[in-house]
């Protein structure tokens, strides 16, 4: 792969959904080396083999020389940018582990005249207040002084082919003018659409954590709109169509939301609000809305198999499709898992089934009475099966594949509308 278009050499510390597809792109124009602290990742991915699904092994196959797990390949760097993710704790608060654990490790390399870029999602003023002071520890180094800082946060969204990274607005951000673009001049070598300059760091943190708290709740909006429609026996889907022929309706569906992103990026807004004395309401409920679904769900499903006169505690139920969305083998913080641990204290038996990913092999935290089935079920009867993530490989089976798996009596829960009106079903 063509490289050295500047003097920058650079390193992508973190190389999951965001790093890796960004160690690609600025590799067909700078000398970039992408390292990450698994090993096993590496080498899976130096064979060619992205469980992530967004690089092939052609694409690897060209990368796969300045791909590391040693700090060595990368401490002659100017530019490093940190690309790891920044999870919630069981309280809802922020885990700043993995980005403490990249300042650290960044920091112990920091020469002076070097460049640290942050991508991860962060609340206002963390990159300033919380990495800097990190890094100016490690190092020894004096921020503005010796090494600068920006902040570009990052806009992949997991398993879309078509608003890939190259093809989405960048927004860049600098410690100060100069900084900025330097910053500038890196994206911009490789984002097409373009580049937006931020006035500073804290308004570009703002803008990225902003842009999915308002998707959250405009998704919780009509989640509770769902709800309603269901008491007054109105569908939802036929609600929204109508209301969509406005030019100026929103568009958003009721769901399941998980994710590394919708479900968790409220929570550092709302941390940091809370830190400077002003309480969130209208986020905290739509975070409370959207985190009742799976509750809901089962509720509606169980209620229904109580019109029949069955009861959950001698009934088999099976969930296909567990990863936050569909076509996308991402497992983080998907709420069908939710659902499947909810099923679990009440149903006798609850299977799980996803042709995406070997769930087998991950720690999902699921209760020990899911069962995680390897292949499709063929045979087996279910008094209830939720499809919750509708992937393109599990609609090619058709609504006719789902009938025939259903028990006498059995409800089928389309969480997703999948099949519309053309099977028997609940759904949001």
């Amino acid at each position: 792969m063509k490289s050295s278009e500047s003097k920058e050499k650079i390193a992508v510390i973190g190389l999951g959904y965001v790093g890796l597809p960004l160690m690609y792109e600025l590799a067909k124009k700078f000398t970039t080396i992408g390292f990450d602290i698994s090993k096993s990742r590496v080498k899976a991915l130096k064979k060619g083999i992205d469980i992530t699904g967004e690089l092939n092994a052609k694409q690897l196959n060209k990368i796969s020389k300045n791909l590391t797990c040693s700090t060595q390949d990368i401490e002659e760097c100017s530019t490093y940018i940190v690309s790891v993710p920044t999870p919630i704790k069981k309280n809802k608060l922020p885990d700043l582990d993995p980005i403490n654990q990249a300042c650290k490790l960044v920091g112990g390399l920091l020469k002076k005249g070097n460049l640290v870029i942050f991508e991860s999602t962060v609340y206002p003023g963390l990159t300033e207040d919380h990495c800097v002071p990190l890094l100016e520890k490690t190092s020894n180094l004096i921020y503005q002084d010796d090494f600068c800082v920006g902040y570009s946060p990052e806009r992949i969204n997991p398993g879309d082919k078509i608003h890939t990274l190259t093809s989405i607005i960048k927004i860049v951000s600098g410690s100060n003018k100069k900084t900025l673009m330097r910053v500038n001049n890196i994206y911009s070598k490789i984002i097409k659409a373009g580049t937006y300059q931020a006035s500073s760091i804290k308004v570009a943190e703002a803008a990225k954590v902003i842009e999915n708290t308002q998707r959250d709740i405009n998704i919780a909006l009509i989640n509770e709109l769902s709800q309603i429609f269901n008491l007054l026996k109105i569908d939802t889907n036929e609600v929204l169509s109508a209301a969509k022929t406005k030019w100026n309706f929103n568009d958003f569906k009721p769901g399941l939301v998980g994710g590394h992103c919708i479900g968790v990026d409220p929570y550092y807004l709302t941390h940091k609000a809370s830190e400077i004395g002003f309480h969130p309401k209208m986020i905290l409920s739509g975070r409370e809305t959207n985190e009742y679904m799976p509750h809901y769900i089962v509720k509606e499903s169980i209620a229904s198999l109580k019109k029949s006169k069955l009861s959950p505690k001698n009934l088999s139920a099976l969930v296909v499709g567990l990863t936050f969305k569909e076509n996308c083998p991402d497992i983080r913080n998907s709420k069908s898992l939710d659902v499947l641990n909810i099923l679990s204290k009440s149903f006798k038996s609850v299977d799980a089934y996803d042709p995406l990913i070997d769930i087998a092999k991950l720690d999902l935290g699921l209760h020990k009475k899911v069962k995680v089935l390897k292949k499709i079920p063929t045979s087996k009867k279910y008094h209830l099966i939720i499809l919750s993530s509708p992937h393109d490989v599990l609609l090619k089976l058709g609504s006719k594949y789902f009938e025939d798996l259903q028990a006498k009596n059995g409800v089928f829960f389309d969480v997703k509308s999948s099949f519309g009106n053309s099977i028997d079903s609940l759904s949001l």
